[in-house]
């Protein structure tokens, strides 16, 4: 076990680094791929997105995920995993210019860590029942460790094809041999309810813009009307509707604000019939109306 002094060194040493590469920027696309580095020097108000399948990690500071009706919190000592895509909302609760949020986020290859088990004979419970897509874990030293040398490799560019993968297949081996194990099992477990479920989750993301009918969805997904709306909201802790419109209207902030298409355009685009209750219920997810969201997020440097 580590000391609490180990682990605040390692963060510290984590730390440093983030600042390093992340300069002035917020943020900071990594060589590495699926890795990115963040720095906030403020708190920030909640905001709405779609979070990758993925580890985030950490170094300095706060910050608080609300997926449907649950809340996560999670600082230095431990470890967010999302074992699905999902919409959230999220902001920093702990930052200052003293004392900046500092953190990393990787994304997962399932994949990989589906092959990992089988390499590694993991003997995990088996259970078909479906968890929630989201957790936070203990944050271990080694675990530190090996993501400190990810980083490291920003130092060493020729090196990152071949060794970033070997650090990555580490720090899933950690990770399936934390208390988070067992849900990245079973997302990978071909006929468990959260395998089920993640096949649903893909296919609204990408058919989010048409109409949904819940027993089709159901069907695809090999389980039964009732159980699959069950397991989807354990998995999820949103309905399928409420996924859906969550999807929509993150993919619409997006269009509008990097692409330049118009509220009117954007309505249709994204799935939705009426003008009005696209504008009623984007007010309602980000606080204001598209226009003025999208006009806030440009003068406040987001574009």
């Amino acid at each position: 076990m580590s000391t609490p002094e180990e682990m605040a060194a390692a963060s510290d040493k984590l730390a440093k680094c983030i600042i390093r590469w992340t300069g002035n920027a917020t943020q900071f696309d990594s060589p590495v791929p699926g890795l990115r580095l963040s720095r906030w020097d403020t708190t920030t108000l909640p905001t709405s997105y779609t979070q990758k399948s993925s580890i985030c990690v950490i170094a300095q500071g706060v910050k608080r995920i609300i997926l449907g009706e649950e809340t996560y919190t999670y600082d230095a000592n431990s470890f967010l995993i999302s074992s699905v895509d999902l919409p959230i909302v999220a902001n920093i609760v702990e930052a200052s210019p003293d004392k900046p949020y500092l953190g990393l986020i990787m994304e997962l290859d399932l994949q990989e860590i589906s092959q990992l088990i089988v390499d590694s004979g993991f003997s995990l419970k088996q259970s078909k029942q479906a968890q929630s897509g989201m957790d936070v874990g203990h944050l271990s030293l080694p675990m530190l460790n090996a993501f400190q040398r990810l980083i490291d490799l920003h130092d060493e560019p020729d090196n990152i094809k071949i060794l970033a993968p070997v650090i990555k297949r580490e720090i899933f081996y950690r990770l399936l041999s934390t208390e988070q194990g067992l849900r990245l099992h079973q997302i990978v477990t071909t006929g468990s309810h959260s395998n089920q479920i993640s096949k649903a989750i893909d296919w609204l993301k990408r058919n989010y813009a048409k109409p949904l009918s819940v027993g089709k969805l159901a069907s695809y997904s090999g389980m039964s009307k009732s159980a699959f709306y069950n397991h989807f909201r354990t998995m999820t802790s949103m309905t399928p509707l409420q996924f859906q419109k969550k999807l929509r209207l993150n993919e619409a902030r997006r269009l509008m604000l990097t692409e330049n298409l118009d509220a009117l355009a954007t309505t249709f685009k994204v799935g939705y019939e009426s003008p009005s209750q696209f504008s009623r219920e984007y007010s309602r997810l980000f606080g204001a109306p598209p226009s003025k969201d999208i006009k806030s997020l440009r003068e406040s440097g987001f574009a």
